[in-house]
């Protein structure tokens, strides 16, 4: 593949280096000297490619930090290729810097085998009870949060897209429970994972949830800060969406699950509102 330089006094970037998460690829560089005046850096990609064209076809933002999150990749693990240049005040352009290859990291839901699943892992929380603006309804329809049963329940009905928490004036000032119900025909042999993905969160105040399975307390989860907007849209991944995805993925014990009914709960009893994507227990592939 091709790559277009230019020549000039501008210096490249140096030092760009990428680490795969799940979801997304954060890249960082070395910036140029304050002796040049930078307007911005111009942040190319290409996915399941050798190179990457300086083109703009491929460019996928301008930012004037020495860092950049590619978001919104999915599930599956991506391959993208990138390279940098540096535009100046005068908008003269340094030539490309040298490429970086990085992937994003898998999800258990690509990987994993379902166990218990509320909701699609696919960016929007559309397909959940009174997405994607109906937190006002809250109240009177979960007064005492969500007790959902995977097998019987209705998504659209049973899940609330959004969980507050006590900090929410509008869903009472109060803790909020999650419970999520199963039957396993039989206990795992090998631990399982939570995969827990939000569309979007509370920006400043998102809090966390204690986790806790079957009666047994696993840990309290944190959430990342979000945009602030998950509580009247619902789709992650609409061009210019201003929704911040955020996700976890949490190793569970087998020793923590029954044959049986097991119970799986989130209680909200800290900070704001979360918005869900989807929540799901699955087995590791063998």
């Amino acid at each position: 593949m091709s790559v277009t330089t230019s020549a000039s006094n501008v210096p490249p970037i140096t030092g760009l280096q990428g680490e795969g998460e799940l979801a997304g690829i954060v890249l960082d560089w070395t910036p140029v000297p304050w002796e040049t005046v930078v307007d911005h850096y111009a942040v190319y990609g290409a996915r399941d490619a050798d190179d990457v064209a300086v083109e703009p076809d491929t460019l996928l933002t301008k930012t004037v930090y020495p860092h950049f999150e590619h978001r919104g990749l999915g599930g599956a693990s991506e391959r993208w290729v990138y390279r940098v240049v540096t535009v100046d005040a005068a908008s003269t352009r340094s030539r490309p810097s040298d490429p970086v290859t990085v992937s994003s990291r898998e999800s258990v839901t690509v990987s994993g085998s379902p166990l218990a699943v509320v909701g699609e892992f696919d960016g929007k929380g559309l397909e959940l009870a009174l997405s994607p603006a109906g937190y006002a309804q809250y109240n009177a329809t979960f007064p005492d949060g969500v007790d959902f049963r995977y097998g019987t329940d209705d998504v659209g009905t049973g899940w609330s897209y959004l969980q507050p928490g006590p900090a929410d004036s509008w869903a009472g000032r109060r803790d909020h429970l999650f419970r999520l119900r199963f039957e396993l025909e039989a206990a795992p042999s090998d631990d399982v994972d939570l995969a827990l993905w939000l569309i979007d969160s509370h920006a400043s105040i998102p809090g966390s949830a204690v986790l806790t399975v079957n009666g047994t307390e696993v840990d309290r989860l944190v959430f990342e800060g979000g945009a602030t907007k998950g509580s009247t849209q619902g789709d992650s991944t609409v061009p210019g969406s201003p929704l911040k995805p955020s996700y976890i993925e949490y190793p569970l014990t087998s020793g923590l699950f029954i044959a049986g009914e097991n119970t799986l709960e989130l209680f909200k009893d800290d900070g704001s509102w979360i918005a869900y994507d989807a929540i799901g227990v699955f087995a590791r592939s063998t």
